[in-house]
């Protein structure tokens, strides 16, 4: 795939907010594939890249970037998955884990944003808020360059030692695994919350 991302900007150039009708088309259609659906070709490396940069420039109170990416791939995935797979086995509700693990093994290509606290002045809800955002961007980014994504948690997200496995340093969480590839089929539009019904205008 050929995509034209322009360079990031050097610090302090000015950046003037334009109109994107074409970004607001987008995310009027945007839907995130089914993981079980991603197959190859996934992400090249210059493309992953570019991914990880383009997810890099979420909201970050106070400049702290309080997450990191654990990029899964090829033979280094697979031996993960086999890894979880030999820890639920030996868990009375191993069937169960076992198969959830289908949604990691099949897409070509896995990111793990690990959400990681800063002490310091800034709370940290906000920080895990934008460890929230680098999926939400990752997932976006991945679905504009033309594959499917999908972010997802699961019990290997929350596991102990499946976080020991996966390397997390103490302190560490797993804000998600953004999972990206190839599109056997496209996805279906689902029910979408009323909006409306959501909103309140304070004073009103």
């Amino acid at each position: 795939m050929s995509h034209n991302i322009p360079a990031a900007p050097a610090f302090g150039v000015p950046l003037p907010i334009v109109a994107a009708p074409e970004v607001l088309a987008f995310l009027a259609r945007r839907r995130s594939a089914s993981a079980l659906s991603l197959r190859a070709p996934g992400p090249s490396a210059a493309e992953l890249n570019d991914l990880l940069a383009l997810a890099a420039r979420v909201p970050d109170h106070g400049k702290l970037a309080p997450w990191r990416f654990i990029v899964l791939g090829g033979d280094a995935k697979a031996a993960f998955a086999a890894r979880l797979e030999r820890l639920a086995a030996g868990r009375p509700d191993a069937v169960k884990l076992i198969a959830k693990l289908g949604k990691l093994k099949a897409p070509p290509v896995g990111v793990t944003v690990i959400s990681r606290t800063v002490e310091g002045e800034i709370p940290e809800w906000e920080q895990l808020m934008s460890a929230g955002a680098v999926c939400t961007t990752l997932t976006y980014a991945a679905t504009a360059m033309g594959y499917g994504a999908n972010w997802i948690t699961d019990w290997y997200a929350y596991d102990a030692e499946a976080r020991a496995a996966l390397g997390l340093a103490t302190g560490e969480r797993v804000a998600g695994f953004v999972l990206i590839g190839t599109t056997a089929e496209p996805p279906q539009e689902r029910v979408r919350p009323d909006a409306a019904a959501l909103t309140s205008f304070w004073g009103a």
